[in-house]
């Protein structure tokens, strides 16, 4: 089985106000169901108000991003499945509920993760 990670970011999501407590209950009743299934790792969404800090080989840091980087933010879920035909399911499950396109990668194995 794989991880994946099904994202996207903050600007995709152009919801009213008054439909977002349903576009919460919505996306929390599929990480549930993620959850009952035993696919669920893990799940969240980047806090855009505290800003990232790049941490360099020497061990300083800087307030600020890697440069080659696209800005990183909004929400996220992390799901183990056996294929990718399984995780596109699962993308759609969360695009419908919260409302807006989702991204879906895979990690590369590593037999020490």
């Amino acid at each position: 089985m794989a991880k994946y990670l099904i994202s996207f970011p903050s600007a995709a999501m152009r919801i009213d106000a008054e439909d977002m407590d349903a576009v919460v209950a919505d996306s929390h009743a599929v990480i549930r169901e993620a959850k009952w299934a035993g696919v669920y790792v893990f799940a969240g969404g980047l806090d855009d108000a505290v800003a990232p800090v790049t941490i360099h080989p020497d061990g300083h840091h800087s307030p600020d991003t890697h440069p080659h980087s696209r800005h990183l933010n909004g929400g996220f879920c992390i799901l183990e499945l056996p294929t990718r035909d399984a995780a596109l399911e699962w993308a759609a499950k969360l695009a419908k509920a919260c409302r807006c396109p989702q991204e879906l990668r895979v990690f590369m194995y590593d037999e020490e993760s």
